[in-house]
């Protein structure tokens, strides 16, 4: 792209009101042209005063609802009203640099490009657990290491004619919707890239409980994700928890005791556990055994 394309940011919104507001202002603060950029928010049928808090931004920002419960459903409600060449996500938990979107476009440099990720951290300031939720969200690694790649929508851009063609979110996963539409883009030929200085500021969980319940549901749908790809997954570099995986958890436990890394090592057991009770779940749930 060698001039600036006009940009949809599609933001999905289910009972945010503690961060909505900080969500709106930061994308309404970013160094990208007037005009060239619209903001589109969409309520996910919140229960809370989400939709009372967005109605003081209804002159600056799109405002959609969406009754079906899903992020994937409210991004695909966002997508189908966008207007914008390209078409980028971030959550309602989060806020952005003022050039996250500048530099997160520029990432998309050819045609070959399907998906840019940007950096994902820690609110600061932040505990010793919210700080381990940077690991949990590293897209480093999820694009340039994991086989097959993917791209989490708290940071990503995509031209809306890849979205459109891989056709969109799959509304049947309440999480884990972003690796699958991931794969799918994948598959089509595209280059997932990753763009280290368009950064964004997750809400990460502050507790145990909280990052057993991540855990928990991350291992639940990763369940379904492969199943519905398991001709990509297969063979190819993905990490199962297997017995080597049983003994790190045992490992990162009795390194939680007695290792001055104690917080990192029960923050890492914490969420394996919660994992592998998801994928216990998952398993019994869709029918497809992923242990």
């Amino acid at each position: 792209m060698n001039s600036l394309p006009t940009v949809s940011v599609v933001v999905p919104a289910f009972n945010g009101e503690a961060s909505i507001a900080a969500c709106v202002r930061s994308l309404l603060a970013m160094e990208y042209p007037a005009g060239l950029f619209e903001i589109v928010v969409v309520d996910n049928a919140s229960t809370d005063g989400t939709a009372r808090i967005l109605s003081s931004f209804a002159e600056q920002v799109k405002l959609l609802h969406e009754k079906k419960r899903g992020p994937a459903a409210a991004r695909n409600q966002g997508v189908r009203h966008a207007s914008g060449e390209v078409i980028a996500f971030t959550d309602s938990d989060c806020t952005v640099e003022k050039s996250w979107l500048r530099h997160l476009v520029a990432a998309i440099t050819t045609s070959e490009v399907g998906i840019a990720g940007g950096r994902i951290l820690s609110r600061r300031p932040h505990n010793r657990i919210e700080a381990f939720g940077e690991q949990i969200h590293d897209h480093e690694k999820a694009i340039n290491l994991y086989k097959p790649p993917y791209v989490i929508t708290m940071n990503w851009a995509s031209p809306r004619a890849v979205l459109l063609q891989a056709g969109l979110f799959d509304e049947t996963y309440l999480r884990c919707e972003d690796v699958d539409l991931s794969q799918r883009i994948f598959l089509l030929g595209y280059k997932l890239v990753y763009q280290s200085e368009a950064v964004v500021y997750h809400e990460n969980e502050n507790t145990l409980g909280g990052l057993f319940r991540e855990g928990y549901q991350h291992g639940v749908w990763a369940v379904k994700c492969l199943k519905d790809s398991r001709d990509l997954t297969h063979g190819n570099g993905h990490r199962r928890l297997n017995l080597q995986s049983y003994k790190g958890i045992a490992t990162n436990l009795a390194a939680a005791v007695k290792s001055e890394r104690r917080v990192q090592a029960l923050c890492q057991a914490t969420f394996d556990v919660g994992k592998k009770c998801g994928k216990v779940a998952g398993s019994a749930r869709f029918g497809y055994i992923d242990l």
